[in-house]
């Protein structure tokens, strides 16, 4: 029997981004806009697995749309990915709203918790609907410098 083929992963052409609508159906049913996003994947024996998105607002970048499917999870390819995006983005400062059980996972990656004021305004208009309480919401505001 051959060995595992390993993980590939990279940032996807606007032509993959149907793929991307697929994995996110289990997520929250996103949709990627080629005119905003850079998305980056993972895929396993060509299946896409994991993905995460750096959206680029007009007044900051935002990491989100992290997530790998069920049958892939406990295999890393979050990390994989995630780091591919910093790879590719990380030259900006980026931000994101991570869920509370996640804090530490990106805290990895160098982002780091600050309060929700520091965002910025299109970022945290995404959760207005929290009222300035992104914790009851489950959503901790993170930011990583530019080039760490």
């Amino acid at each position: 029997m051959p060995p595992p083929t390993p993980p590939l992963t990279r940032e996807l052409t606007h032509a993959e981004f149907p793929l991307v609508k697929e994995v996110w159906y289990h997520y929250h049913q996103q949709e990627a806009d080629p005119a905003e996003d850079r998305i980056f994947g993972t895929f396993i024996d060509g299946t896409l697995a994991a993905v995460a998105r750096c959206r680029l607002h007009p007044d900051g970048h935002e990491v989100d749309g992290v997530f790998t499917l069920e049958e892939f999870r406990g295999r890393g390819l979050a990390r994989l990915v995630v780091q591919a995006l910093i790879d590719a983005c990380g030259h900006e400062v980026l931000y994101m709203h991570s869920t509370l059980q996640l804090i530490s996972f990106y805290k990895t990656f160098g982002f780091v918790p600050i309060p929700e004021d520091q965002l910025p305004k299109m970022i945290r208009d995404r959760f207005l609907f929290c009222f300035g309480e992104m914790a009851g919401c489950n959503v901790c505001p993170m930011q990583r410098e530019a080039g760490i």
